[in-house]
């Protein structure tokens, strides 16, 4: 903020392209390096610059060209415009008295060659003067004042005589030099290329660009000619000689197939003509194997290996399970699933399985309509933790141990296999797959199930090396399957569930 008493002049302008649209850039006002003001103890130095708004708009506040004390005096503010896209942009003149406190560059901007690069003082006119002089009357009453009696046309006076030419005088001495002139505006351009005298002249060097004349001359660069081809004159003499005979033949020579010892182009052997397998058969029935990216057979393609005369999930009804639950012995107490505890079981799947139910071993569910306010979860994730299949939320699961044929003892303590059906059908590529289940509402007794031996986190069935996979792991405090899962935050040992996959 410039003190009050320095004079100040506010400078506005409003840029536009043709159709409208706000240009960029800024304008700068420049007034000589240093201005000092005695009167107000301040010196001003620097040029003023102010960037276009969104508008395409500026306004800036400097002090007036006539500022009382100021020192140097009789200067002018040189202006010049840097707007974005204007290919010549502008540099000029301007005075900004006092007596005008507002200006807009557009109404002194020397557009027109014949307009003054400064802003008009208005002073009195004729008729303010003739007021402050004492004359009473309207504007009108004083300019017929100013018109007075015709007078009489005076006589014509007599012809003066020529007067005598005199001679020519000699010419003066040589006045002294001038003192040099203050710097004119800067210019928008500084230099080209480095060149920064008046008038720049670039040779192609300074462009990095070829000279003309290295068109077609010696160690310059080659001419194309009318078709886009080096001309015949410019290309290198052939170091060899004539053809004098193509396999035995002269003149003008038309091989055949038999000419050179090749069948005709419409002869074509089948693999079979050459003693080979058809790409056909790669992967296919009574075909050949293919081989992955690691060399291996795919597990596709390998037939399915059972055990002679053992037990397996497929002779019980299931697809695959996480254990075999024969081997898994009876803890010293009943153990209830866990409100909100995610069980994991492992699953190993060695060819392409359809399923579309997981499978949990029960030892003592009665049913939905016992047990109403149960809610359920079930789903299977991949190797890497992501959810490929889910159940979505289950509010009515059939008691256990109720098939045909199922003996009193597990018919009546509702002992056996509790189906959980999935939103869809899936087909397990081979690897290493989770069962999940999970109470995600009721009671902490509400779900018995049988488990492997006691809770222990040396649970028997996280026995492995290599990478990691924990066959019996669980999450607590969910309320619902997660997208994904990471067993490392996990928990091992906490009563694992015996689950299965089956399709039905």
């Amino acid at each position: 903020m410039l003190p009050e008493n320095i004079p100040t002049v506010t400078v506005t302008a409003r840029y536009l392209s043709p159709d409208g649209t706000p240009l960029t850039g800024s304008v700068t006002l420049r007034a000589p390096a240093v201005l000092t003001f005695p009167d107000s103890d301040v010196i001003l130095g620097g040029p003023v610059t102010a960037q276009l708004d969104a508008t395409g708009a500026i306004s800036v506040t400097v002090p007036a060209t006539d500022a009382p004390g100021m020192d140097p005096s009789g200067w002018a503010y040189v202006v010049t415009e840097q707007l974005a896209g204007v290919p010549s942009n502008r540099s000029y003149s301007i005075l900004l008295p006092r007596e005008q406190p507002q200006v807009d560059l557009a109404d002194i901007a020397p557009t027109d060659p014949t307009k003054p690069t400064y802003v008009a003082v208005r002073g009195d006119s004729a008729y303010e003067v003739a007021i402050a002089g004492g004359f009473v009357g309207t504007v009108q009453q004083w300019l017929a004042s100013l018109v007075g009696a015709q007078g009489t046309t005076g006589a014509t006076g007599p012809q003066g005589a020529t007067g005598a030419t005199g001679p020519t005088g000699a010419p003066g001495p040589k006045g002294d030099t001038g003192a040099p002139g203050r710097d004119g505006a800067p210019g928008i351009v500084q230099s080209v290329n480095g060149k920064s005298q008046a008038a720049v002249v670039l040779v192609a060097a300074d462009v990095e660009a070829i000279p003309l004349a290295a068109a077609g001359a010696a160690g310059g660069v080659a001419q194309l000619d009318a078709s886009g081809k080096v001309p015949a004159a410019q290309l290198p003499a052939s170091s060899g000689g004539a053809v004098e005979s193509v396999n035995g033949y002269t003149g003008i020579v038309h091989l055949a197939a038999a000419d050179v010892g090749a069948a005709p182009a419409s002869h074509t052997h089948t693999a079979a003509q050459v003693g080979a397998l058809s790409t056909t058969t790669r992967g296919t029935a009574n075909g050949v194997a293919s081989l992955d990216a690691s060399g291996k057979v795919p597990t596709a393609q390998l037939p399915a290996i059972a055990p002679r005369n053992m037990w397996t999930p497929t002779a019980l009804g299931f697809q695959a399970w996480s254990c075999d639950p024969a081997h898994v012995s009876n803890p010293a107490t009943l153990k209830g699933a866990v409100v909100q505890r995610l069980y994991m079981s492992g699953i190993n799947i060695t060819e392409p399985t359809q399923v579309n139910n997981v499978v949990v071993f029960a030892r003592g569910w009665a049913g939905s309509a016992a047990v109403p306010a149960a809610r359920f979860y079930a789903g299977i994730y991949n190797e890497q933790g992501s959810r490929i299949a889910t159940s979505g939320q289950v509010s009515n699961l059939p008691e256990a141990g109720q098939l045909p044929g199922t003996a009193p003892g597990a018919k009546n303590n509702h002992i056996g296999a509790v189906p959980v059906p999935l939103t869809a059908a899936i087909t397990l590529q081979p690897g290493r797959y989770w069962a999940a289940f999970l109470l995600s509402a009721g009671s902490a007794q509400d779900f018995y199930y049988m488990h492997v031996q006691n809770e222990a986190n040396s649970a028997p069935a996280n026995f492995f090396l290599g990478s990691a996979f924990q066959r019996a792991w669980c999450l607590n405090s969910q309320t619902s399957l997660p997208a994904t899962v990471d067993q490392s935050a996990g928990e091992v040992g906490l009563d694992p569930a015996i689950m299965a996959l089956a399709m039905i």
